[in-house]
């Protein structure tokens, strides 16, 4: 057997255990910033997908698409503007947003999907009332047409994971304080509403950094494994601030609610979904 040979087969034996353990398991994986951009990578995320689904798991992808926003606004010569990490969606914002977001980049990744042979379906938070959202503030300010998700309806997802279908969902959700329309949501924190009403296994953030670390610049300082503890304090001390504030949000209320394990992960190194969830070390943050 040559070196590389033996390296497979140890990946493979490596890899077993888990494949046992998570098999039949509801994985919710959020997917955005600038990891959705490369299409390469695109490919590999989606490979990992249809991949899982293979070996009995039950993957559900959340996406959001701020750089496509991003890039509408600017065409439109309309300015971004964030409070605490989050969007401030006024109404243009919010039809541009729904339009990038269900009508483009939900259906690009469908389609990526079918052409690699996987089967997918797109949804938004209208779709089977997925998604019912009340006005949201962040610490008292004023975020706009910024939902805070009041109900999940996952009987639809249930049925689409049941015929081994994988759903795709972009982060908009119904108005349930207002008159009828949508709400911007931000897709970390409807990946984890979603964790939690599905019961799933675990959650997962592909995002554009390494994880979690102590100091941004310095990838040695990547922390591999915390507990909610020590999220908390991190948070309080300003070591995780700005758009990491949502994410390990997201991830301490999925873990309060019953998730098992929730990570947060380098969504734009090919194949780090795999990594992260077959391997003994991983490769992002993960907070137990």
């Amino acid at each position: 057997m040559t070196m590389d040979e033996q390296f497979n087969a140890d990946v493979l034996i490596e890899a077993l255990p888990y494949l046992r353990r998570f098999s039949g398991k509801i994985i919710v994986i959020k997917y955005g910033g600038a990891a959705m951009i490369n299409e390469g990578v695109r490919q590999s995320v989606i490979q990992d997908l249809i991949l899982m689904q293979q070996v009995g798991m039950r993957p559900v992808l959340v996406h959001g698409g701020g750089p496509e926003i991003d890039r509408m606004l600017k065409k439109l010569n309309k300015e971004s503007l964030f409070v605490e990490g989050l969007r401030y969606t006024d109404d243009e914002t919010m039809e541009i947003v729904q339009m990038v977001l269900a009508g483009k980049v939900n259906k690009d990744l469908v389609e990526l999907f079918s052409r690699m042979g996987g089967k997918a379906v797109g949804l938004c938070g209208s779709d089977g009332g997925l998604f019912m959202a009340n006005r949201y503030r962040k610490n008292g300010q004023d975020l706009g047409l910024v939902g805070d998700i009041q109900a999940v309806n996952t009987d639809l997802l249930r049925t689409l994971l049941d015929n081994g279908v994988i759903p795709v969902v972009a982060s908009i959700a119904l108005r349930n304080d207002e008159e009828s329309g949508f709400y911007n949501v931000n897709a970390d924190t409807a990946a984890g509403a979603l964790a939690i009403a599905l019961k799933a296994e675990k959650l997962i953030l592909l995002t554009d950094v390494p994880g979690v670390m102590e100091d941004k610049s310095d990838l040695e300082t990547l922390i591999r494994e915390m507990d909610v503890q020590m999220a908390k304090s991190l948070i309080k001390r300003g070591v995780i601030k700005a758009g990491m504030i949502p994410k390990v949000e997201g991830c301490l209320q999925a873990l309060a609610k019953g998730v098992s394990a929730a990570h947060i992960v380098d969504g734009r190194s090919p194949h780090s979904l795999l990594v992260e969830l077959f391997t003994d070390t991983g490769m992002g943050t993960m907070i137990r």
